[in-house]
């Protein structure tokens, strides 16, 4: 195994803290303190502030950082240090991941390791789209709580249990959707996430969303809710736009929602807010809602769950 934290823990690290030394000396802290700030040796501190610091700047080089960004990244992480300990950490892995996911750190961990030379997976793993996959991931698990949190919320999950689904960027597959693996489920009379989200953990989701695209682009988001007569009459006093599909199972169809909503939006039609699955065959009666963000859909759903409570 060769990871690319060797040259942080021995280049990177090394070199950032003699930068960070060096500034928070100019700005009056005792040996003392920096050593505590950096968690450090007070004898390592004195050899950083003793040292010459174009010996760092030359070793960050190799990582194709150029003096004023290193400059800059020591202003950051002085900043942080004194905030807290976790704030370090924190603006460390940020800073690192970033050089990570540009590319920065290839050539001198190709240098280290030859075989390394068709390497790219820092880049695909912490590079620009990783950054918009981990923001949809934070939005979804925030719109988890919402649902979580809400006392009403139980009453309109369907025995099929609840997920919620939002693209990532433009999607074009059930990969660029991030959902809640094994669905969200009722526990104690409460919505449970199983597990954190993720990309590509429903793909019935993703593609009942990616199909909903197809008409209304704008939609980024989508969540299933039990539908019944108290469902359809909460779903008219918020004025929804609906679209109404029979997802009952026919010979040869893998997923029957999804094959009804593809046949349904192949007639003219205009935009929706939600699709009704009547469902059919043993398929329990559902309700998709869109929205143009995952908050946006965990708020309609409350909505609509305190409207049905309220009956």
């Amino acid at each position: 195994m060769q990871p690319p934290d060797e040259l942080m823990t021995q280049v990177f690290l090394p070199a950032m803290r003699h930068l960070v030394a060096s500034r928070l000396r100019s700005e009056g802290l005792s040996q003392n303190k920096i050593s505590s700030l950096l968690g450090t040796t007070q004898a390592s501190v004195s050899i950083y502030l003793s040292s010459d610091r174009r010996r760092s700047y030359d070793a960050l080089a190799a990582l194709h950082v150029g003096k004023d960004e290193a400059d800059r990244y020591a202003s950051q992480l002085s900043m942080a240090v004194t905030k807290g300990p976790a704030d370090g950490v924190r603006a460390m892995a940020e800073i690192w991941t970033a050089l990570l996911g540009a590319g920065s750190v290839c050539d001198a961990h190709r240098d280290l390791h030859p075989s390394l030379a068709g390497c790219d997976f820092c880049i695909v793993e912490y590079g620009s789209g990783r950054g918009e996959k981990q923001r949809v991931i934070a939005e979804v698990a925030d719109a988890v709580r919402v649902l979580e949190a809400s006392p009403e919320f139980a009453a309109v999950m369907p025995e099929v249990s609840v997920n919620i689904a939002c693209a990532v960027g433009e999607p074009s597959s059930p990969a660029d959707v991030v959902a809640v693996p094994g669905r969200i489920v009722k526990l104690r009379g409460r919505a449970r996430a199983m597990l954190p989200p993720e990309a590509g953990a429903s793909v019935h989701m993703a593609r009942v969303l990616l199909l909903a695209r197809t008409r209304v682009p704008e939609l980024r988001a989508c969540l299933n809710l039990r539908f019944d007569a108290r469902m359809a009459a909460a779903m008219r006093r918020a004025q929804l736009k609906t679209l109404s599909i029979s997802g009952t199972p026919r010979p040869g169809s893998e997923d029957p929602t999804v094959g009804a909503l593809e046949r349904k939006l192949k007639s003219p039609g205009g935009p929706f807010d939600a699709v009704v699955d009547e469902g059919g065959g043993g398929i329990e009666p559902n309700v998709y809602l869109f929205a143009k963000s995952a908050s946006e859909a965990a708020g309609l759903a409350i909505r609509l769950a305190k409207s049905y409570s309220a009956g």
